[in-house]
């Protein structure tokens, strides 16, 4: 299974609703490190891909073999692979997803994780090309902190690649330039006007906020959502991004080599997030 047709696929199909249906008509078309992103896009989608999760999918492997005997759900085709595929698609969905929700939280409040995910946190203009826009320290951890527990389930193939598909379909439509409506089920799905305060550059709220990738839910739940739907962030970004150099090469290598930061930079919430 191939999955750059599918990340070209999606991107395409972004483009086109964002010019035909943006949230934010201005904001339409070419804009500033557009061009590093669309690099993050195929590096971070799928050439350093593959090779960080070769590896680390060999470790996943390796893992779950030490552990089947322990494991009453994993190797010898029993328990999750042999449910259907909409059910292991559901399963691996949630667990990934609620994987995922953790470890974007420890990405903001572990200082040293936090340097790194600076990167992503220094677009100052909201689309689709911002969903791949991450230190390739990320990929590492991501998958390192996700491929083993989902390894240790069991199940096929099939339904773990078409997860990390759709997840790569609904990360394009968080960081997307759409305006959607998604009522009460704001409480269980995100959407691109709750993840835009996750982007907030200010304190508002506190600073560590809207960790969710696909259900909203794990943020309602844990109290770490803040989303006043009568208006959008006054900027986007952090406290002291003009550290951020604007060129792709000391991106990569940031925070090796950077600029001084303001005074104040914090990697976690400064207070307890107050939900409006």
């Amino acid at each position: 299974m191939l999955y750059w047709p599918w990340l070209l696929g999606i991107s395409v199909l972004f483009v086109v609703l964002e010019l035909l249906l943006p949230a934010r008509p201005a904001e339409r078309g070419w804009r500033r490190q557009f061009g590093n992103d669309l690099f993050y896009l195929a590096f971070n989608g799928h050439f350093y891909a593959v090779v960080a999760g070769g590896f680390v999918g060999a470790v996943a492997v390796t893992a779950q073999r030490w552990l089947e005997p322990w494991l009453p759900f994993a190797g010898d085709g029993s328990g999750i692979a042999r449910w259907p595929f909409a059910a292991q698609f559901v399963v691996f969905l949630v667990v990934s997803d609620f994987l995922q929700w953790c470890v974007h939280n420890l990405l903001h409040r572990v200082p040293l994780l936090w340097q790194f995910h600076k990167v992503h946190h220094s677009v100052a203009r909201m689309d689709w090309a911002a969903n791949f826009r991450f230190h390739w320290i990320e990929v590492v951890v991501y998958r390192s902190l996700l491929f083993v527990p989902l390894g240790l389930l069991g199940g096929n193939v099939e339904p773990l690649f078409a997860v990390a598909v759709f997840a790569t379909f609904y990360g394009h439509l968080n960081h997307a330039n759409l305006k959607l409506q998604f009522g009460p089920l704001r409480y269980v799905l995100n959407g691109p006007e709750m993840h835009m305060w996750h982007h907030d550059a200010s304190r508002e709220g506190g600073v560590a906020k809207n960790f969710a990738i696909v259900f909203s839910a794990w943020d309602w739940l844990f109290r770490t959502a803040y989303w006043p739907r009568d208006r959008a962030p006054a900027r986007l970004g952090y406290e002291g991004d003009a550290e951020m150099p604007p060129d792709l090469p000391r991106q990569l290598v940031f925070p090796l080599f950077r600029r001084r930061a303001a005074p104040v930079d914090q990697a976690g919430p400064v207070e307890p997030v107050r939900q409006p």
